[in-house]
This record gives C-alpha cells, structure tokens and sequence, in this order.
C-alpha cells in the first residue's frame, strides 16, 4: 500500500528533477471567443494532451491555465464522485497534498515579519524540551528540508497508524527521538516531519491552531473561500472523492486520517483558489518583498521554502506537487511569464505534475513530445 507522504515526495522529486489582479471570471475559458486563432489552437493543444488521458481513466479533476489577467483553460474533467456521476468543475474542492508546504512556509514568514520569530533561530528556543540531537536545527533547515529529521512516512509503523486521529504534539513524538538523517544543514531530504514541526511550531508562538491561523492571515485576506484544513468529519460541500486504479476499474482510494499530514499535507483548495494564492502571494498582498525574496531563494536541490525554484528552457520555474491517497497535484508558476498552471486530479495515477509542465510549455508557444510518453 502507498502512502499519501511518500507519494507526495515522488511527486515533488520528479518535478524538481524536471527542471521545470486577482478577480477570476465565472464562465470557464470566458476569453477563448474573442481569442484569435493562434490562441484556440493552443487551447486545442492542451486538450489533445488532457483528453486521451480521460479516455484511459488515467486523469480526473480539474485544470486551470492562466497568463496574466487572460484565462486560457478553466475546465472540469470527469467526476468528483463517480458513484454519482457528479462532475467535476472549477469550483470542485481537491486534497492537495504537499502543496500544502508552501502555505506553511508562508505562515512561517508571516511570523517572522511580525517579531515572533526568525527563521535562522534554533528549534529548541521555542521547544525546550526538544533532544539534544536538535540542538543546531533551525527554522532555515525545516523550512529548506535539511535538518536531519527523518520522514516518519518511512517509517516501519506509518501504515498501520495512517487511520488514527491523532495531535500535533503526538506527530512530533514519533520523530523526536530518531537518530538524525545528516547533520543539519549539511545535505538535503524531502522530509515531512520537518514540515510537521513548522505546523507545531506556528500552534505554539501564534497561540491558534494551524487552520485558524491559515484562515485569518492567508485564506480570508486573500479572497480564497474555498480553502481549508480538510476534516473526515465535517461536510465540506463540493469536495472530491479520491480514487485509485485498480486493474481496469477505479476503486475508493484508500483511508488517511487528515490530522496525519497537518501542515506537511493537510490541505484542499480548487484550480480557482490556487491562482487568487498565486497572484495574491507574487504581487505582494501577502508577504513584503524581502519575505518574498526570502521563500523563493533556493539552498540546495533547487529548494527554497516550500517550494522548487529552478530554470527551465530558460524560463524561471517556481512549483511544487502532491500526492495523497485518491489525489495527485501541480501548481506551476513561471514569475517571468505571469504564468500560473494549475491541474488537480482524484486519482492517485502519477501523470499531474507531467500534464502541468505539457500545458506550460504550450502556453508559452513550445512543443510537447508524444501523447505515449505519458
């Protein structure tokens, strides 16, 4: 069995290895009327590389292409729940997985900017009681995934405790106590129980738990009302439901409890939110531009705060993935281009992060190889 985290990782290691005015309108590819005719065979393009992955039931959910102010694709694909037959649209609501990280890192810096902490500060000033083995791990490290601290969906237990409710507190004792990967800041590894740690943290300097502070300083500031913490519990309207492929039919993906990913993993949000994050958080609503600079200043293996940065096809590539049971995302922004891609999928089949970097390169005039290269 998969686990949602360390699908999230490969996710996040193929893109990396890849290289790769905030109002929306209401009516999905609202510009492609007026558009001329190089413009819908782009569009045409990127429904030539989505739509053969529909027919194999390789991909569902929902894609977003935005550049500038001009919304190029806005479209649903699919259903949300195929029991249902409920399509998905835009305004479909998906677990994002390791996108998440970027949201985190941003909380991180809000903190910073406000005198609560500083991201060179050690671990162990707010948590006097951390062991030994972290005693040089900063923020920097966390944020940056060179602490040292093994990824606890490694370990050998994760699978038989992915179903359990659990706290932040709980999570962080499941790490605390392993021995250190690498001294930190001396290599680099995709680690969620650094993430984790951040989530516990933002809990005890902010004094509110990780959704409300997410909530009250991006969320809401930033318009993005279909944006949360997901729960098993509450009903959240037009919420997805996740699949996994088995054989030639879908199957329900597989049970996590979602106080499990936390702040590492623990987020939904939809195709029209994700871009309201992007314009809102590179034009400067959310963070000053030292913060910015900050979080998007690579340390080692392209990472930076959450976040890939790299070039690609000489283009700047700022991204991320996730996975986690029954969902596989990409964001995509290219800062030189204002171009953001967006693709959201209920099914667990490795193909959006590839489907985003195709859509990319076709917005930006380039060339895509073959269909059967995915």
């Amino acid at each position: 069995m998969r686990t949602f985290l360390a699908c999230i990782f490969v996710t996040a290691i193929f893109v990396a290895n890849s290289r790769y005015a905030n109002g929306i309108p209401n009516q999905a590819n609202s510009d492609v009327a007026q558009s001329p005719t190089p413009a819908t065979t782009k569009i045409s393009r990127m429904e030539e590389v989505i739509q053969p992955l529909v027919a194999k039931k390789q991909f569902m959910g929902t894609v977003l292409v935005a550049r500038g102010d001009n919304i190029l694709l806005d479209k649903g694909y699919g259903f949300a729940n195929a029991e249902w037959n409920v399509p998905n649209s835009p305004k479909t609501k998906f677990r994002i997985g390791s996108i998440t990280k970027q949201f985190t890192a941003a909380a991180i810096l809000l903190l910073q900017e406000r005198g609560s902490l500083n991201v060179d500060d050690r671990v162990n000033k707010y948590m006097p009681d951390a062991p030994a083995s972290w005693d040089k791990i900063t923020i920097f490290n966390l944020l940056t995934h060179t602490s040292g601290i093994p990824d606890f969906t490694g370990f050998a237990d994760y699978v038989s405790l992915e179903r359990l409710a659990t706290t932040p507190e709980k999570l962080v004792k499941r790490f605390r106590d392993k021995p250190l990967d690498f001294q930190p800041g001396e290599n680099w590894k995709y680690s969620n129980s650094g993430y984790v740690l951040l989530g516990y943290l933002i809990e005890k300097i902010s004094g509110k738990t990780y959704a409300e502070f997410l909530q009250e300083n991006i969320f809401t500031p930033l318009g993005m009302a279909d944006s949360g913490y997901d729960s098993n519990s509450s009903v959240i309207q037009n919420r997805a439901s996740g699949y996994t492929p088995a054989s030639t039919e879908l199957v329900n993906a597989h049970f996590v409890d979602m106080t499990i990913p936390f702040s590492a993993g623990g987020l939904y949000s939809t195709t029209e939110d994700l871009l309201r994050w992007e314009r809102g958080l590179f034009v400067g609503k959310l963070l000053s531009p030292v913060s910015l600079k900050e979080m998007l200043t690579p340390f080692k293996n392209d990472y930076a705060f959450g976040l890939f940065v790299a070039i690609m096809n000489g283009h700047q590539v700022i991204d991320h993935g996730g996975r986690i049971p029954g969902f596989d995302t990409a964001l995509i922004y290219y800062p030189e281009d204002k171009l953001t891609v967006v693709v959201l999928a209920n099914i667990e089949v490795d193909v959006a992060p590839k489907i985003a970097l195709d859509l990319g390169t076709l917005a930006l005039g380039g060339k895509v190889g073959p269909l059967s290269q995915h």
